[in-house]
């Protein structure tokens, strides 16, 4: 991934909005949501939704389908897995088995000593 598009995920995903808007959709899965029901599941006005909707196809954080007159979204789970990939891809300097297993993501934090680059030297 280039750092471009990172930059561009990012600031597509800088909005609260629009971080409830990518999580609601990956909870739908494959199936994701037509734009009334993202509206209605997080109280946004139609309005101001299809202004982050916009942005966020336009980065290809969602990806959309037209289904007869309904637009259907999707989030698109690939990129962001590239884009974790990106960010941790110089990990402990490239030595994958010194860092946190990605299921350890949650707990750990510096305090609790379980990342690497955390530890006291």
């Amino acid at each position: 991934m280039e750092q471009k598009i990172a930059t561009t995920i990012f600031e597509s995903l800088s909005s609260g909005v629009r971080l409830d808007v990518y999580r609601l959709l990956l909870r739908q899965g494959k199936a994701g949501l037509v734009a009334g029901e993202i509206a209605s599941q997080l109280s946004i006005a139609p309005s101001n939704l299809s202004f982050h909707l916009k942005s966020m196809v336009h980065a290809n954080v969602v990806t959309v389908e037209q289904e007869g007159r309904f637009m259907r979204y999707r989030a698109n789970m690939s990129l962001i897995l590239d884009l974790v990939a990106y960010l941790t891809e110089e990990c402990c300097e490239g030595n994958l088995t010194e860092c946190i297993d990605v299921g350890d993501a949650k707990t750990c934090s510096p305090s609790s000593g379980c990342c690497p680059a955390a530890a006291p030297d």
